[in-house]
């Protein structure tokens, strides 16, 4: 196995394996697709739940906030679109960077 290092992130790769990690798809599930598609066989549901929703205004996704304050993504599709998951990985690191910060939440 080789590491690469992506985004400050360690990945094990080896080159003989595919990306086909980089696409998922359950077309058994309820919700599917859960936002509007004109491809739906090109609909990716790997991030089922955008890792990027912490990042706030700086995910760099289409949104919008209710007028109660929360996050509306209803309109992003960026982690269903092909090349969702470089974009994602490209931003990965900062949200791990928020998790790992010390001291307490209020869940």
């Amino acid at each position: 196995m080789k590491q690469h290092l992506y985004n400050g992130v360690i990945f094990l790769a080896d080159k003989n394996k595919s990306e086909n990690y980089k696409f998922v798809q359950n077309r058994k599930c309820e919700f599917f697709p859960c936002h509007k598609t004109n491809e739906p066989h090109k609909f990716n549901c790997l991030f089922c739940f955008c890792p990027l929703y912490v990042l706030k205004d700086k995910c760099g996704g289409n949104f919008t906030y209710t007028d109660k304050g929360i996050k509306d993504c209803s309109d992003c599709t960026i982690p269903h679109d092909e090349g969702g998951y470089e974009y994602i990985m490209s931003k990965i690191g900062k949200v791990i960077e928020i998790a790992s910060q010390k001291g307490t939440t209020s869940i």
